[in-house]
Parts: C-alpha cells; structure tokens; sequence
C-alpha cells in the first residue's frame, strides 16, 4: 500500500480565512504533505480560477463547505464542480453533491458550546439523511473551541496543538451506529483559519496558523497505486485516486502532532487474502485483524460494534475473530488518543 498524508477543512481569504491560497500551499509544501482539500464556505472560487493541480509534490485540490440558512448542517463537499445556495435544506445540498458525482462529510457535528456569543455551535441536525459518505469525527478547531474556559484561554491561544485531546465521544457513538446500517467513512479535518485575535487590549496573536495545524490532525490514506506528480494540469487521476480512497474509508485519522502515524496498518488477514480498512468481507471461522504501529509500543484499543473488546499494548496486535460485526481500532500513545481507523465490515 502506498500512504498519503493530507490535511482537510481549510479556509482562505476566499471566505473567513486569513491565507491567500498561494500561502497556503507553501506551508503545507514546507510541512510535507502529500495533499490538501481547501473547503472555503459556499464557494469554489479558488478552483474557478486554476489553482487545483501539484505543486511540486504536493496535490491541491479544492472542495466546498456548504451549510443551510441558519448556518448549521455544515458540509464538507469534494470533487464539484459548482457551489450550491445557502437557501437550499441540508438535504437539498447533500443530495446535490451526491447527483453532481461528488462526496461529502458532515462537518463538526455535535458541536454544542454556549459560551461564546461570537462563536456558537454549528451542529449537524438532519440525522435522518442518507446521502453522506462520512463523518468528521475530528476536528482541529472545534474541539479547541468547545473546551475553551477561561481558565485555560491563555494556555490553550499559546499552545493551540497541546489543547487537542481526542474525538467528541458524541460523535465516536454516533459514527459506530451509523456503521452498524451502512458504511459511514471516518476524516479528520483542521479546520484552518489562521484567526487572528487581540489579547489584553494592545497584542494580537495569530491562534491557529495554517503550517502549525498542518501537523496536527490529519488523514492518511492507502492506495494500491503509487501517485506521480506532474504536470500542474495532469492531476485528475490523483485527484480521482484521493476521492475514492476517502469515499471507501481506506483511510485513518491521526494527530500526527502526538507522534508521527506513518505506517499505522489496520487490514484482515484470511485464506483468500488481505482486506484493508473500509472494505467488507465475507465471515470466515480464519479472518485474524491484524494491527501495526510505527512505535515501540502503544495502547491499541479493538472496537467492535462501537464497544471495546480488547486492549493491547505491544508496536502490533493480531485478534482472531470469531463473530460478524463492525470492527476498528484506536490507538493511545503515552496515554492520549492518537490514530482512529476506519472501519472493517464482516458480514
């Protein structure tokens, strides 16, 4: 398997960012990413006007976040063309996206804070959808704004990285019984903005710069083609090759500021081959879940139909498994959530 590392949910001057697209390519080239999807809200101006394509070895691509007239329901749209209206329902633009060929994630959704009157919550209501091809079940800034206090403001505005803990356990649940039905991919966005705010009346600081969150909550994903920069025009096919891996969920999400994931493996292992995450395959009395880590040694946490099963702290596992269901790891390093994969289905 060949890995990708990307960063997802980013903003630019083209909406509430404060980044030209140029600057936001540079660092994520200076960070080393294999790619990045701006998701400027309810417009594609950036790929109207050319940018999509490799810039050296890194893919830049360009999606959507869209939301309904009481900005809520907000959505991570990939591979459209178009922006919708914000005068549309959730389910209106959700199935647009879908009918125009692209996909989409809910974005942040159970966001809830009451706290700040300049930044209340945007949760996801319209749960009864069917359309969506994943969940964020991580994102950079809305945890960072949910746990703000005014204890720990001035911590959190220096050392925006360290305040990140883990995924809403919320959206953890949801995302396992949504899976119990059908598949729903699991991404993990930053959510850059690079916001700049005034402390103290007379010093402005800059919480969340785009190249400090590019190493922070990323989605690596797998695919058994090796991609090759080119030319800036000649991208499609990469940028075809990232959509589907992030549609099937052959993909996992990791705080690559905690420790560096690369080369984190989740697959089954049975007599008639290897399976890898987002895949489903048939129940056999042989199918071993095999797990690899590149650490010495880490917490890695089985989940099975959104309930642990077991704990192993070992640089790899190997569970046998003996019943059908939905089954995912977690991995803990140094005692704080690290790498959340995909699921893998046994029918």
């Amino acid at each position: 398997m060949y890995e990708y590392i990307g960063a997802l949910h980013i903003h630019s001057v083209y909406s509430d960012g404060t980044g030209t697209v140029d600057e936001i390519i540079n660092y994520a080239r200076e960070v080393g990413l294999d790619y990045l999807i701006l998701t400027d809200h309810n417009t594609v101006k950036a790929l109207k006007e050319g940018y999509e394509g490799w810039y050296g070895d890194t893919l830049f691509l360009v999606g959507c976040e869209i939301n309904d007239k009481e900005n809520k329901n907000h959505y991570l749209a990939f591979g459209i063309e178009d922006s919708y209206s914000t005068r549309m329902n959730a389910n209106e633009y959700v199935k647009k996206v879908k009918d125009a060929g692209g996909i989409g994630f809910l974005a942040h959704p159970h966001e809830k804070r009451a706290h700040m009157e300049e930044h209340p919550p945007y949760p996801w209501t319209e749960w009864d959808n069917q359309d969506f091809n994943g969940i964020e079940i991580w994102n950079h800034m809305s945890e960072w704004m949910e746990n703000l206090t005014e204890e720990n403001k001035y911590q959190a505005f220096v050392h925006p990285l360290k305040s990140i803990e883990a995924p809403p356990k919320e959206t953890l649940e949801k995302w396992d019984e949504l899976n119990l039905t059908k598949p729903v991919v699991g991404i993990g966005g930053v959510d850059a903005h690079a916001h700049k705010h005034n402390l103290l009346g007379f010093f402005e600081v800059e919480i969340f710069p785009y190249k400090v969150l590019f190493k922070s909550i990323r989605t690596h994903i797998l695919l058994n083609e090796k991609l090759v920069p080119d030319r800036k025009e000649k991208y499609q096919k990469a940028k075809n090759f990232i959509y589907d891996a992030l549609a099937n969920g052959h993909c996992f999400v990791a705080n690559d500021y905690r420790a560096n994931s690369k080369g984190f493996r989740f697959f089954a292992e049975t007599n008639k081959g290897k399976y890898q995450m987002g895949e489903t395959i048939p129940f056999e009395y042989k199918i071993i879940l095999k797990v690899l880590l590149p650490v010495k040694s880490a917490e890695i946490r089985l989940i099975y139909n959104g309930k642990l099963l077991e704990k192993v702290d070992d640089s790899k596992a190997d569970f046998i498994i003996d019943n059908k269901g939905i089954y995912r790891v977690e991995v803990y390093y140094s005692g704080k959530a690290w790498i959340y994969s995909n699921h893998i289905r046994i029918v």
